[in-house]
């Protein structure tokens, strides 16, 4: 099974969140149908600690960081998840990306 759309979340701080989902919308992430720029956003508290070999943004290496940040979740086609993904990582300020990549069944499958 080889889904059409797949769902795309990525984890940012509040900072940056404006300017990684314009840069979603601007990869042809976030269409539904005759929209676009679609997603949807919930708040919380994203913790890590850098090792040594780390160049963190946000915090210093070997500390526990806890930082306010966004989900920004959107549909994405399949055949532009790279170019989205790639889109995202240009835009978000930290040096690892936490992105999960999730399959979608569309209603014809079900």
């Amino acid at each position: 099974m080889h889904p059409e759309n797949v769902k795309i979340a990525v984890f940012v701080p509040v900072s940056h969140s404006n300017t990684v989902r314009k840069a979603i919308g601007d990869a042809g992430g976030g269409k539904i149908g005759n929209y676009s720029y679609c997603s949807f956003s919930s708040r919380g508290i994203g913790r890590f600690m850098p090792n040594n070999k780390a160049s963190p943004y946000i915090g210093k290496a070997n500390e526990i960081k806890e930082v306010e940040e966004e989900k920004i979740e959107f549909i994405c086609p399949r055949n532009l998840a790279k170019k989205v993904i790639e889109a995202i990582k240009k835009a978000h300020p930290y040096e690892e990306a936490a992105l999960d990549i999730f399959p979608l069944l569309g209603e014809k499958e079900l």
